[in-house]
């Protein structure tokens, strides 16, 4: 194996340079992976625009997060993979010991440890993501359906912690590929979804994934309006998931559900974001107001095993593929709102 690698590195705001770095070596309970595919991610694009991201990297740092590969060094230790086990990593692991991860709270872990560097040749995979949070891959999946693991754990996580039950009726604010994603998991697992997206690629792509409506328009009043009259005498749906992050459409989904309904503000804000909503509407129509973050270990197992079940329409999500020299580019692309879901960066 060489003793350098390609990797793109970040070095500030819509700053990633690829550059030669040493390939990295397995200490005790670590993995060496050769990246088959890292996937272009949201958050990936906010890091790019901004730079850096708080909890996640600090520049100048090897960048993405979103992988699957091929396992190339084991380190002491390790017992459960060898070289040439096709793997997903995911991006974290919680510490398993503290007040959240007791409670079954491991996305709210006091020691979530991140990982970064998936758009590289190869990456070092820490001890405790090898431990907790690296799965095998079945061999009939690719590797790049394989890596759209994490943020699938993600979707499975934001729907099932909106509580839906038997009948109900679910929208989703946003057509990028998380909103796509959540409704998809919702319509697999047969319920009536309503998409609301902005662009002519999102209207297709959300009917491919299930929705049984799709509201399309830029305007919030006309969203509400035209979401309520798909619902019987325009009573609002039962869920309503936010996945566009912006205070706007965390306003919209209060005003979509019904009384007694569900509202999950999956979508994260730019920090110190503040949101005026209707306390009379919430209070007298007892509305439930929810926001789920990222994944645990069980919801990551989960997510894999969808896609290995084949329902799950993966193929439809990676619509792009490119190398890792035109990674700029692509974000490039992303930034000006391009018709690609995610791209498979291709080391």
């Amino acid at each position: 194996m060489a003793t350098t690698m390609k990797a793109a590195i970040l070095h500030g705001r819509e700053d990633i340079r690829i550059e030669r770095v040493p390939v990295p070596e397995a200490a005790p309970g670590e993995l060496i992976v050769r990246v088959g595919a890292a996937l272009t991610c949201g958050t990936d694009l906010k890091v790019f625009r901004r730079g850096y991201h708080a909890r996640m990297i600090v520049p100048p740092a090897l960048f993405g997060h979103e992988l699957a590969g091929t396992v190339v060094e084991a380190g002491e230790g390790v017992a459960n993979f060898s070289t040439g086990d096709r793997v997903v990593a995911l991006n974290s692991a919680p510490c398993g010991q503290c007040y959240f991860c007791e409670r079954g709270q491991e996305n709210l872990c006091d020691d979530l440890l991140f990982n970064n560097g998936a758009y590289a040749e190869f990456i070092r995979i820490p001890a405790r993501i090898v431990a907790k949070n690296t799965l095998i891959v079945p061999a009939h999946v690719p590797l790049e359906h394989a890596a759209l693991t994490e943020p699938l754990a993600c979707a499975v996580h934001g729907f099932e912690d909106s509580h839906p039950r038997s009948g109900d009726t679910v929208a989703v604010i946003g057509g990028g590929p998380l909103g796509l994603m959540i409704l998809h998991v919702a319509a697999l697992a047969g319920y009536e979804v309503i998409a609301i997206v902005k662009h002519d690629g999102q209207v297709e792509a959300a009917r491919q994934l299930g929705a049984a409506h799709v509201v399309q328009t830029s305007s919030i009043r006309r969203a509400i309006r035209e979401t309520r009259a798909l619902t019987p005498k325009d009573r609002g749906v039962d869920i309503a998931i936010e996945a566009v992050g912006v205070p706007e459409a965390w306003q919209e989904a209060v005003e979509l559900v019904r009384k007694g309904g569900t509202v999950n503000f999956f979508g994260g804000c730019a920090a110190d974001t503040h949101v005026t909503l209707d306390t009379n509407r919430i209070h007298y129509s007892d509305i439930t107001l929810r926001a789920t973050f990222h994944h645990t270990p069980a919801i990551c197992r989960k997510a894999l095993e969808l896609i290995a079940g084949g329902r799950f329409q993966a193929s439809a999500f990676i619509t792009g593929h490119a190398h890792l020299y035109e990674l700029n580019r692509v974000f490039e692309k992303l930034m000006n709102r391009g018709s690609d879901i995610k791209t498979a960066i291709v080391p």
